[in-house]
């Protein structure tokens, strides 16, 4: 239920000087959408009278049926900070519903929601803590973004090495202002890379909490003329950008994952939603990595995952449990970036954990030892398996995966894969720079 009331908002718009209130909701590709409204209309925005044209929006529905309304969560209120501070701007998140008063189904919070909906049935509340990367790069002289850095910082340095050190400091100070903890921020491993953690929370306001931190990073590094990226893998021959994803699961306020007298601590829920993600951890690919461009991050020697592994303790494997237990205790999945829709693979993370947990599933036994140092050979004889290697194998065989396709539903699985194969085909017949370089005068 909404702590905030519809009065609660129109007094808040009003007290704080609010002239632009931006109605925010995202596509199934993981963009964020807007309809942006004056004060004057802040009654019928939370009376869920604003409409948009779902037409327009790739994914959402044909031309002949494109009225659909916006439903704000009126809990997602929040200042801009980087707007002016007169004639204030603020935002609401939205859900997207039909004229008929009923969800739309390709709405991606919808998706994530009706989840929830089954865990809480369960008896569970999904918390998840997103470890978000992203590189912080210079533009030209037109204001256009380049891959270029004067940043020679590495992980952990700091100033005057990490250059992008302000930019990041101003990003952690207006999303506190925007009532995000930030639990930690640092220079990632690459040039030009960084790091910043908010505390975890409930899946779907950790989902808008992605969608926000992706939008104030994105728009304080451009106010200081820089560009910032969550592009897994911008630059060659260097660290890509994860979002290590680490989930828990609660029950009556305790954490179901955790359990003293279980091995390691571990509870056989926990090993259960283990088992349940490696099972289905392939075919969710192309939504946790749904970019052509992130199977050139999942590659051995720049420390993301690509083999299908767990460990209490290795940073090689898909799946590592943190030290930490007790309340805690979670589950950190590695493979997901920063490019994807975290309504979809939050929905989808979930939907595999407790299809593991409800059919008692087993995880295969630990590994402990660095698989990128192991041969094929021997990772054959572990039976340690391969992430998909493109867009193209993750997207056929999430069409395989039943439980993956129920729980995004029809409209989105049909939308979303023709979407997706349209990118691998403008990918797979571009002709590139490398090609050129490679073949132009030898051939």
């Amino acid at each position: 239920m909404s702590s905030c009331t519809r009065e609660d908002i129109i007094r808040l718009v009003r007290e704080n000087d609010v002239e632009f209130i931006r109605l925010q909701f995202t596509d199934i590709f993981g963009q964020l959408k807007n309809v942006a409204i004056t004060s004057s209309q802040i009654e019928k925005a939370v009376n869920n009278q604003i409409m948009l044209d779902g037409s327009s929006i790739e994914g959402f529905v044909r031309i002949h049926e494109s009225d659909q309304c916006l439903y704000p969560d009126l809990d997602s209120f929040t200042l801009l900070p980087w707007r002016p501070q007169h004639g204030k701007v603020a935002r609401l998140i939205c859900d997207v519903y039909n004229t008929d008063g009923t969800p739309f189904v390709g709405d991606p919070r919808g998706v994530l929601k009706k989840v929830l909906a089954k865990a809480a049935q369960m008896g569970y509340q999904f918390n998840v803590g997103p470890e978000c990367e992203f590189f912080l790069f210079q533009t030209d002289a037109d204001g256009k973004p380049t891959t270029a850095t004067s940043d020679e910082a590495s992980y952990f340095d700091l100033g005057p090495l990490d250059h992008g050190e302000t930019t990041r400091r101003e990003i952690c100070m207006a999303l506190e202002q925007m009532g995000f903890e930030i639990e930690a921020s640092h220079h990632e491993v690459a040039r030009g890379q960084h790091e910043i953690d908010f505390k975890y929370a409930e899946a779907l306001r950790a989902a808008d909490n992605i969608m926000t931190f992706r939008l104030a990073v994105k728009t304080i590094a451009q106010k200081n003329g820089l560009h910032a990226t969550f592009m897994p893998k911008p630059v060659y021959g260097i660290n890509g950008s994860g979002m290590h994803t680490n989930m828990s699961l609660f029950r009556d306020g305790k954490n179901a994952f955790a359990d003293p007298t279980g091995p390691r601590g571990l509870s056989r829920e926990a090993y259960s939603f283990i088992a349940g993600l490696l099972h289905h951890v392939c075919a969710f690919s192309a939504v946790t990595n749904p970019l052509v461009n992130s199977y050139k991050r999942l590659v051995p020697g720049y420390e993301a995952p690509c083999y299908l592994a767990w460990s209490a303790s290795n940073r090689s494997a898909l799946i590592r449990i943190p030290a930490s237990r007790g309340q805690a205790t979670r589950v950190e999945l590695r493979s997901p970036d920063p490019s994807c829709n975290p309504y979809l693979a939050l929905a989808v993370c979930l939907a595999a954990g407790l299809d593991g947990i409800e059919k008692g599933m087993t995880p295969p036994e630990e590994i402990t030892e660095n698989i990128f140092a192991m041969t094929p050979q021997q990772r054959l004889a572990r039976g340690i398996a391969n992430l998909p290697g493109n867009l193209k194998e993750a997207v056929d065989l999430m069409l395989t995966d039943p439980l993956i396709c129920g729980t995004l539903g029809q409209h989105v699985v049909e939308n979303y894969t023709a979407g997706k194969y349209r990118e691998w085909d403008a990918y797979r017949t571009n002709v590139s720079s490398w090609e050129i370089e490679r073949y132009l005068v030898t051939y």
